[in-house]
């Protein structure tokens, strides 16, 4: 309640969301209960409160199933009773059905609703004609007002929650590449590198969110009536090349923490890189951390052109930093030509994994 009050972020989006889904409930028990006066008005406000769904697309179908659900139920319900004119009877012969249909993978998580409406028409022996089209015209009024309230109040676009997801990406990688600087510097176990290896691994997660944020995002414009009219939150997202190019700087931060993981402790797998080549990964992971927080300002200010300038020339001398501390690791790698195989071996894996890293890191630039 904190954030959604303090300002814009998912928190006030689904406070929002709420509000507008029992609005959309009270509305139809207003029209339906108080005003219709229906001897079944429960049925408006039920359906109406679970219309108001996450994306306005999502309302449609979602009100369609539900619809077809409810008749369904109704129906099968009402002929149970009519074959066998008991209800425990008409319970044993609908309910099997109605849960067989409500799991049904088109019907998703909406597929209750049909074994649900049969229970309330077999337990509340409301199986006539009348009842069941009572039922069936306030499922459309609620849905209807559900439908109507989540489309026209604010219907929910989520560009905001993309942005959120895009920004985590090099935060949590500029996060993890200052704590392996730092900690290399006061040297680092056995534990601290299989804790970054953890970390780096979580960064799929992230990833992952990326992509189900934009998948939202692009389902929130279908069908929203209010999409350019309305201000959107935050600037254009980036191409999907971008989240292409984060997932293979992902790969290779991954590798590099496993590399570092093995070559460290008590008994590593293989020889662990020098001291004194060690001493020339630091300033090196300093420049890409760098670099990921001007990804971060540049998304951040992606709609203000000073302000992504500032952040392009930040993130070029971060980059041509961290390429300079490359150079040096290479020659420290041509120091260890022919003295120890195993030594080399690291070295040359620590290099080869740092320099994928920079040309991915150049290539996932925010444009």
């Amino acid at each position: 309640m904190r954030r959604a009050l303090t300002g814009p972020g998912p928190e006030r989006d689904k406070a929002v969301q709420s509000l507008k889904a029992a609005g959309a409930a009270i509305l139809a028990w207003a029209v339906a209960g108080w005003w219709w006066q229906a001897p079944l008005a429960l049925m408006a406000p039920w359906t109406a409160v679970a219309l108001v769904q996450s994306t306005v697309y999502r309302s449609l179908r979602t009100g369609l199933q539900q619809v077809v659900l409810i008749a369904a139920g109704t129906v099968l319900a009402a002929a149970a009773v009519g074959l066998t004119g008991n209800t425990m009877a008409a319970m044993a012969l609908a309910l099997p059905a109605t849960v067989l249909l409500g799991n049904y993978g088109r019907f998703g998580d909406q597929g209750l609703y049909a074994s649900t409406t049969a229970l309330f028409v077999l337990v509340y022996g409301s199986w006539s004609g009348t009842d069941i089209l009572h039922r069936l015209l306030e499922t459309l009024l609620g849905a209807a007002i559900g439908i109507a309230v989540n489309a026209l109040i604010l219907p929910p676009v989520h560009l905001r929650d993309a942005h959120h997801a895009l920004c985590r990406l090099p935060g949590d990688s500029a996060g993890l590449l200052r704590a392996m600087a730092d900690e290399m510097r006061s040297g680092h176990d056995r534990s601290q590198a299989v804790e970054w290896h953890r970390r780096a691994r979580r960064l799929t997660g992230r990833l992952a969110a990326l992509r189900d944020a934009r998948t939202w995002t692009r389902e929130s414009y279908r069908l929203n009536p209010a999409h350019r009219i309305r201000r959107l939150p935050g600037p254009a997202l980036p191409s999907t090349e971008w989240d292409a190019a984060w997932e293979r700087v992902v790969d290779h931060l991954t590798s590099l923490t496993a590399l570092l993981a093995e070559a460290a402790g008590e008994r590593p797998r293989f020889a662990p890189p020098p001291d004194h080549v060690l001493a020339d990964v630091p300033p090196l992971l300093d420049a890409l951390a760098d670099a990921c927080e001007a990804d971060c300002a540049a998304l951040t200010r992606a709609d203000e052109d000073e302000g992504r300038t500032d952040a392009a020339r930040e993130r070029r001398q971060a980059l041509d930093r961290a390429w300079e501390a490359h150079r040096r690791l290479k020659a420290r790698l041509a120091g260890q030509a022919g003295r120890d195989d195993e030594t080399a071996t690291s070295v040359g894996g620590l290099a080869a994994e740092t320099r994928q890293l920079l040309h991915d890191l150049e290539n996932a630039r925010v444009t």
